[in-house]
């Protein structure tokens, strides 16, 4: 579940990052994208480790990037990249991640 949820906030930022300024798509716009990225990428990668603890390690690798994400949404808006009710609902799925991930190292622990 954590992994969908994960993926939905990947297309949330593809959507919200559609309209960022061209002079950003090689630097922060394709920063964002690979935070994002990175988060159901490393869920995936560490299930499939074998290894209970090298699992954790990589869930908290995506805790991380989730992190990451969520700053580099609040300078999207202060830069008026994105608007509020995007930075909401960006920040509403980020936080479900967030809360899945923690819930899911807590049980493996």
């Amino acid at each position: 579940i954590v992994w969908q949820k994960a993926m939905d906030l990947v297309l949330l930022i593809y959507q919200a990052t559609k309209s960022f300024p061209k002079e950003e798509l090689y630097g922060f716009t394709c920063q964002i994208r690979r935070a994002a990225v990175s988060i159901p990428s490393n869920i995936a990668e560490g299930q499939a480790r074998r290894s209970t603890a090298e699992f954790i390690r990589f869930l908290n690798i995506a805790n991380g990037s989730r992190a990451e994400v969520e700053t580099q949404i609040i300078l999207a808006q202060r830069l008026a990249y994105i608007d509020n009710d995007t930075q909401n609902i960006i920040f509403t799925k980020a936080g479900e991640v967030g809360k899945l991930l923690h819930g899911l190292i807590k049980s493996l622990k």
